[in-house]
């Protein structure tokens, strides 16, 4: 079963808000077995006008455990937290 990736560029706009999102989410994430692999971290553009704010980079043993914990009650509760604090943007990505 080839495993999955949730990979998101985060600029964050509130950061004490923001501190409430990485609590609940690191809750989600454990709870689902994400494997953190990039959270946060200096970024170097290596090639093309990317300029990617915060990184993170989520690793699933499947696309099903990624989507359901996309899904799931408990990272509902923590993307209700960072309304107003952050604009995200992710993607599903499947792996090898």
């Amino acid at each position: 079963m080839p495993s999955a990736y949730i990979l998101a560029n985060v600029e964050v706009t509130d950061p004490q808000q923001y501190e409430e999102y990485k609590r609940l989410s690191t809750l989600a994430m454990k709870a689902h077995g994400a494997e953190v692999c990039v959270r946060g971290g200096a970024v170097q553009v290596l090639e093309g006008d990317w300029t990617p704010a915060r990184t993170v980079l989520l690793k699933f043993p499947s696309l099903e455990k990624a989507r359901a914990f996309y899904d799931s009650p408990e990272y509902g509760a923590a993307k209700k937290a960072r309304e107003g604090a952050a604009v995200m943007r992710m993607v599903l990505i499947e792996g090898t």
